[in-house]
């Protein structure tokens, strides 16, 4: 996941830092998040 870009969030595979990203809607990635924490905020 990166920093810096305001309407989306760019991930990639850790393993493999140079290749490509996909990218997700700030909003979608946010749904996500909550659901995978399950509405817990992050310490």
């Amino acid at each position: 996941m990166a920093d810096g870009f305001p309407a989306v969030v760019p991930v990639r595979d850790s393993k493999v830092p140079g290749g490509p990203a996909v990218c997700f809607g700030a909003a979608s990635w946010g749904v996500f998040i909550r659901e995978v924490t399950g509405g817990r905020s992050r310490p």
